[in-house]
């Protein structure tokens, strides 16, 4: 049993439970997790949210800071996790060529199906991860990803193709199984970090990628894009494999594969609805069966859950802190995925229309309102990372949550005015890299070691959520307060307005939670100024 009287200062420096009591050592022997103490836990998290490591460990070196291996991981996760564009991004930009050879006008699906697979495979790769490693399920992630890519590549027919995509979709795991290899491989004190360079540092590719890809269409087609996922999936699962060494902590525990069917299938159902809705007749027959199933699945997937004794998501899990650091991921990544799509808009409109916005006029209003926000997202996850390691990662979500909200202010005021709207969606996309990168940080020191790859696969949920959900309600937003011009619905200047207040709204009560979340306790101050002392 651990001494308690030296919990404070020896948790607070590691960021997570000693070897003897969180269920496996660094040897890799195992314990149920029924033998960590539940008090132990239950004030870990109290201290985890703000304390952050320090000095090194019992087991660390002087010098287990960067090094070259270290620098050497973090490139092969940063091409990892560069497949998820691939996945998500490039489809878009063949999107009227898939269209046309599959001979269908819903290409809803066709964008869609990925991003709601992710959705559906990450409580199983979470949970898989804790219990067989987080190495081994990163390159099935991958492996699987770039079998969905030919799948794709080969389908004859859009049944087929939507078969590949689903299958495609388990590459998105691939984001959060590598936060969770870097919380349990690496150095505590580069570990942070190195979440923020890695969830981030694929962002820069954001911008030159698109360029890229519009000259391999051009030249090869549509299906090029799927050569080119999955040559890089296929790559990326052999250097993991090569050249990264397996996570040290697993859970001695069986995998619910029928709920993590059940969770996963509820979700897509439910999300496929509000995403697919508007395009597809929100009352329509097939919408209303989609809905109903998602809704059974999940409420299925829940008295299960209460039933066993290890479920995918064991509900007891979703303490407090850590339901209130997803509702700060939902809201804030939410919010910024819907302001991203709005500036599309607004960078594709002239002032000049007169309606009262637009930053058409501006040269490379397009491109620079899109690279921006890009460069901001890398800036702010690696930042974030960075000082995670030295304020908490609470504080940095908060910090984030903050900034993001006087951008959006600013770009209220800003929409026909192409300098300030520049800077607003940069400090916009500084806030997008934070939160993930704090999320992430953020959700694995508020859990055991033994369920970080599951709270990390909730993380990744909420952030297609986010997306999904406040895309559609800005999307509704806008249409029921379109003009008519030129005998075609327009965007009103009102509309847009009230688009950018909600947004607004939604990142003033994130900015709340977090700060809720960041504040500190008498006892936790002492903890800081005990661990200060500490050597470097």
């Amino acid at each position: 049993m651990l001494n308690p009287g030296s919990f404070p200062r020896r948790v607070a420096n590691r960021g997570h439970f000693p070897a003897n009591a969180r269920g496996a050592d660094r040897a890799g022997r195992q314990c149920p997790e029924s033998q960590i103490d539940a008090p132990i836990e239950s004030r870990f998290r109290e201290v985890a949210m703000t304390q952050t490591p320090t000095s090194p460990s019992e087991t660390e070196t002087p010098g287990s800071g960067w090094s070259g291996r270290i620098l050497w991981w973090v490139t092969i996760l940063i091409i990892a996790n560069t497949l998820v564009d691939t996945v998500v991004v490039a489809p878009l930009l063949v999107l009227p060529q898939m269209s046309e050879f599959f001979g269908t006008d819903q290409s809803a699906w066709l964008n869609a199906s990925a991003i709601l697979a992710g959705a559906m495979w990450a409580p199983l790769l979470g949970k898989s991860a804790d219990v067989f490693g987080k190495r081994r399920m990163l390159v099935l992630a991958l492996l699987v990803g770039g079998i969905g890519a030919l799948v794709c590549l080969l389908a004859p027919n859009i049944g087929i193709f939507l078969v590949g995509r689903v299958i495609q979709g388990a590459a998105v795991g691939s984001v959060f199984i590598t936060v969770v290899f870097i919380r349990q491989v690496f150095p505590p004190r580069v570990g942070m970090t190195s979440v923020g360079i890695v969830t981030s540092g694929s962002a820069i590719l954001g911008i030159v990628s698109p360029f890229l890809f519009e000259i391999v269409v051009g030249a090869y087609g549509f299906r090029s894009v799927f050569v080119v996922s999955a040559v890089l999936a296929f790559f990326a699962a052999l250097t993991v494999r090569i050249f990264l060494p397996e996570s040290p902590i697993k859970v001695r525990s069986r995998v619910d594969v029928a709920g993590a069917v059940l969770l996963g299938a509820g979700l897509a159902g439910i999300l496929a609805y509000i995403s697919l809705g508007h395009d597809l007749g929100w009352m329509s027959a097939g919408m209303i069966a989609l809905l109903i199933v998602g809704i059974v699945l999940l409420g299925a997937w829940i008295l299960t859950a209460l039933r066993l004794p290890e479920p995918v998501i064991d509900l007891r899990m979703l303490t407090r802190p850590v339901v209130a650091t997803l509702v700060v991921v939902v809201l804030g990544a939410g919010a910024y995925q819907a302001l991203l799509q709005l500036v599309g808009l607004i960078a594709q409109t002239s002032v000049d229309e007169g309606l009262g916005y637009g930053l058409a006029g501006a040269s490379g209003a397009l491109g620079l309102l899109f690279a921006v926000p890009s460069f901001g997202a890398m800036t702010g996850g690696i930042l974030a990372g960075w000082l995670a390691g030295r304020i908490g990662p609470a504080r940095t979500l908060a910090g984030g949550m903050v900034i993001g909200t006087f951008a959006t202010l600013g770009l209220l005021f800003s929409t026909s005015a192409f300098l300030p709207a520049v800077i607003s969606t940069g400090l916009l996309g500084f806030t997008a890299g934070a939160v993930v990168t704090s999320g992430f940080n953020l959700s694995t020191t508020l859990v055991s070691e033994e369920k970080q790859g599951i709270v990390a696969a909730l993380v990744q949920v909420m952030l297609g959520v986010g997306a999904v959900i406040l895309n559609i309600i800005g999307g509704s937003i806008l249409r029921a307060t379109s003009l008519t011009g030129n005998g075609e619905p327009v965007n009103s200047a009102a509309g847009v307005s009230l688009y950018i207040l909600v947004t607004l709204v939604l990142f003033a009560v994130a900015t709340i939670v977090a700060l809720a979340i960041s504040r500190r306790r008498p006892h936790d101050r002492d903890a800081t100024r005990g661990n200060a002392a500490q050597p470097a």
